[in-house]
């Protein structure tokens, strides 16, 4: 029988997101992809340090432990394939599960993500994202300079999630553009029994959602960190009851800044569509931004 991904988490990831590769990259940019190779050629077997996603990769993997795989990491890069074996190394010098990886020199590789049937999709490289989105994936643009996730919670996988045009549709803050406050929390009022259509991250957390129902060693929190506030959360907590899906904590924070809130939380990842928000998060958690909806415009 041929190998099969059916049944478990698929993570794509590129090699800057998970290993710490901004001093090669930083040559790269300076002089051409030859010096690049040779490069990562002459640390072949120096270990990269981790990256801003090595926490919430390393948790991922540990759900397969005692043998059952539930998750998949996948290696989507920009790289060549020379410069792929540091990448195979590193992982296998931390201990990380990861068999499979496209390496595309320096071409787009999101197209591989259909065929991998993946639920997110990691990169540096913020021209790979839209289109990743567009085609369906979850997909978020990461910084790889942002603060790394604490160490507090080894057993537990933490991710937060913004609300509209992240888990949710942007249908409500194209309303919050056009007219303003006043006017987003009356539409949301009158339609708080109406279900939000879903956002391009909810195949994530329905993923999620199965992945913490399988015993084993590791546990998942969840959380959503929003800028809605009361009349305007009621609607986000009916849609949830209507995926049923959970989420184990709800900040509705209503316009204040969230970045001090997420280092309470202490996310592995924080998902936003604001790069505003993204960029208040950054000093504190690892951040992705999510170029999706009305604000990516």
């Amino acid at each position: 029988m041929p190998a099969s991904l059916q049944d478990r988490l698929v993570v794509a990831i590129s090699s800057r997101a998970l290993f710490d590769f901004e001093d090669e990259n930083r040559v790269f940019e300076a002089a051409d992809d030859r010096a690049y190779m040779q490069l990562q050629q002459q640390r072949l077997d120096q270990p990269a340090p981790p990256g801003v996603a090595f926490s919430l990769v390393r948790k991922l993997l540990a759900f397969n432990a005692g043998g059952t795989p539930r998750v998949e990491v996948v290696i989507l890069s920009r790289n060549d394939p020379m410069s792929g074996l540091r990448v195979f190394r590193s992982a296998a010098h931390y201990g990380l599960g990861i068999e499979r990886g496209v390496f595309t020199r320096g071409r787009p590789p999101w197209r591989y993500l259909r065929p991998l049937r993946a639920h997110l999709f990691l990169s540096a490289h913020d021209g790979d994202v839209p289109p990743a989105l567009a085609a369906g994936t979850p997909a978020a643009r990461v910084f790889p300079h942002g603060a790394r996730a604490s160490d507090a919670h080894p057993d537990e996988l933490r991710i937060a999630f913004d609300g509209d045009a992240v888990l949710f549709s942007d249908e409500a803050e194209q309303v919050f553009q056009r007219e303003g406050l006043p006017a987003f929390q009356r539409h949301e009022q009158a339609k708080a029994a109406t279900p939000l259509p879903p956002g391009p991250f909810k195949p994530l957390l329905d993923a999620l959602h199965r992945l913490r129902a399988e015993p084993g060693p590791m546990r998942i929190r969840t959380a959503l960190v929003t800028a809605r506030g009361a009349p305007a959360h009621e609607r986000a907590v009916r849609t949830l009851m209507d995926w049923q899906v959970e989420v184990d904590e709800a900040l509705f924070l209503g316009g204040l800044p969230k970045g001090d809130f997420l280092r309470e939380f202490e996310p592995d990842f924080f998902f936003d569509d604001q790069t505003g928000h993204v960029q208040g998060a950054l000093s504190h958690v690892p951040a992705g931004h999510v170029a999706a909806g009305v604000a990516n415009a």
